[in-house]
């Protein structure tokens, strides 16, 4: 978007700068990256992505600091998956904007969705340092906010996943990590802060507490930073070791509480400019909130509130969908007013489509602080990498900006 460096990384990428973009990934990973990784970051103006900064921080405030809200999302924990002692703030939050163009032609962010859950952190900064060292970019250009180097990120990351405790009692728990296309992330995160990755269902319990195996001794777990999606726990048939009503002797880096409160869930309560029109399911058919969606139908997207990487979006979908879901199942839908994201990325292949994810994270006692952003590009419909994998110049990228 910044035409000084797009037009000058365009003319001198080469095949051979992707090719060691990617080895520097595996290198650094030590593992494959599974997904497709943008041949180019994103330039963006700085004020721009201080404006989606400052919109995440706002929309979050709005719903953590509101009772009204609080006692709303309560209802939205399944009660098989309610966990006991629920921190007052999230720990992590991701905020998504899509750029459109506004009636006087101007770009604007609006929010595609929201989730009090951890995303790439670990992979991210490697991914932004890589894209600048191997290209050879500019110095001042910079993908941490707030003016924070890599020291400052990893010893507020540090604070929020490890704690007080000895990194070999704290765990990132996932379903089967080792088969997760975003396995590189975890492999970062291990590394730079020396906790263990583990197998959520290969946790051991014994009384109240919980235990990972290494090299056939039981090492007890006093905190778990959670990458565990329940959707995913639910769809797999995935047997645990805990009930997570269990009153168990853990801290958690993320509560799976959180999960749920902030999520697809939350849009139809917000009242922002970035903010589209959104009506649960169940409401529309009660005939609530029916005004605020577009008239045209191919203007609707209806999506279900708890799933990841675009599982069951629809466009424009038919009364006939709409009434295919059980009338028990409508609360966990939502339609929502479609966004038609600007192409604003001029690559070899033509003009791009970005959404930008703004990653905070929310130590205790202490400010949300927003951390670095994420870039998915694409052409389709869909955003995610998976949704363009057969495609060149698109992908999961990085936001690089100008320093002050």
């Amino acid at each position: 978007m910044i035409e000084g460096y797009r037009r000058g990384f365009n003319a001198g990428f080469t095949e051979e700068k992707y090719a060691e973009l990617l080895g520097r990934l595996r290198a650094v990973t030590g593992v494959e990256i599974e997904f497709r990784v943008s041949e180019t970051p994103c330039f963006f103006p700085r004020e721009l992505m201080e404006r989606m900064v400052k919109a995440g921080v706002e929309l979050t405030e709005q719903l953590v600091g509101s009772e009204a809200y609080m006692l709303a999302s309560a209802g939205a924990i399944p009660e098989a998956y309610r966990v006991p002692g629920e921190d007052k703030r999230p720990h992590f939050m991701t905020v998504d904007f899509g750029l459109i163009r506004d009636a006087a032609g101007e770009l604007q962010p609006k929010l595609v969705e929201m989730q009090a859950f951890p995303s790439v952190f670990g992979y991210q900064a490697e991914l932004a340092k890589a894209y600048r060292d191997v290209y050879g970019l500019g110095g001042e250009l910079e993908w941490f906010f707030g003016g924070m180097d890599e020291g400052r990120y990893w010893e507020l990351l540090r604070e929020v996943i490890v704690g007080g405790h000895d990194p070999e009692n704290v765990v990132l728990a996932e379903v089967a990590p080792e088969t997760q296309k975003t396995l590189p992330d975890f492999k970062v995160h291990a590394e730079r802060l020396g906790i263990r990755v583990v197998d959520v269902a290969r946790l051991v319990k014994e009384g109240n507490r919980l235990f990972y195996r290494d090299a056939g001794r039981l090492v007890p777990v006093e905190r778990i930073y959670n990458r565990v999606i329940v959707d995913e726990v639910v769809r797999k048939g995935v047997t645990l070791p805990f009930d997570y009503r269990d009153e168990l002797r853990v801290e958690w880096a993320g509560h799976p509480n959180w999960y749920f409160r902030v999520s697809k869930f939350s849009i139809p309560f917000l009242d922002h400019v970035t903010v589209p029109a959104a009506v649960f399911l169940d409401d529309w058919f009660a005939g609530v909130g029916r005004e605020r969606l577009p008239e045209d139908r191919e203007q609707w997207v209806f999506k279900p509130l708890y799933s990841f990487a675009g599982k069951g979006i629809q466009f424009g979908p038919t009364d006939a969908e709409l009434a295919a879901v059980p009338l028990k199942e409508r609360r966990n839908y939502l339609l929502q007013e479609r966004l038609r994201f600007e192409p604003v990325i001029e690559t070899p292949e033509g003009m791009t489509q970005a959404e930008i994810r703004i990653l905070y994270a929310w130590p205790d006692g202490k400010a949300m602080v927003p951390m670095i952003s994420l870039v998915r590009m694409g052409r389709g419909l869909m955003m995610g990498v998976d949704h363009n994998r057969n495609q060149r110049w698109v992908g999961g990228s990085a936001g690089l900006f100008p320093g002050n």
